[in-house]
């Protein structure tokens, strides 16, 4: 069976896939997550191939952010201050994923920096 037009670019002669850059962190993310899957409901380990593939998906992804390409918002017009996750968690007094649902829902304004985000301090509801 012969793959689609749009995915013939991806897949090599010698049954290998090229994985773009741009798609490696979520390939990353739902791999790990079958595996540990995996490994827990049998106890087992992942080989040293295995291993091998998912060092190279994590290298990708994090050259990818490097290099400005990882899916990031605008950046804020300036004199617009923010701040990290980190910062305004301890100051709303809470975790920080609680802050990165609050960012991801837009309840807080921020942006995406590579893998971060950034709150606009202005919008900090009860943080400032």
């Amino acid at each position: 069976m012969a793959p689609p037009p749009e995915l013939g670019h991806l897949l090599r002669d010698d049954g290998s896939v090229v994985i773009p850059p741009a798609v490696a962190a979520p390939v990353l993310r739902l791999l790990t997550i079958g595996l540990t899957a995996r490994v827990r409901a049998d106890g087992g380990e992942i080989g040293p191939t295995a291993r091998r593939v998912l060092h190279a998906l994590h290298e990708a992804a994090e050259r990818h952010d490097r290099a400005g390409f990882a899916d990031e918002t605008p950046a804020p017009a300036t004199g617009i201050v923010e701040s990290t996750v980190h910062e305004v968690a301890v100051r709303m007094g809470c975790s920080p994923q609680y802050v990165r649902r609050l960012c991801a829902s837009g309840v807080l304004r921020a942006r995406r920096a590579g893998r971060q985000w950034l709150i606009q301090v202005d919008d900090q509801r009860g943080a400032a």
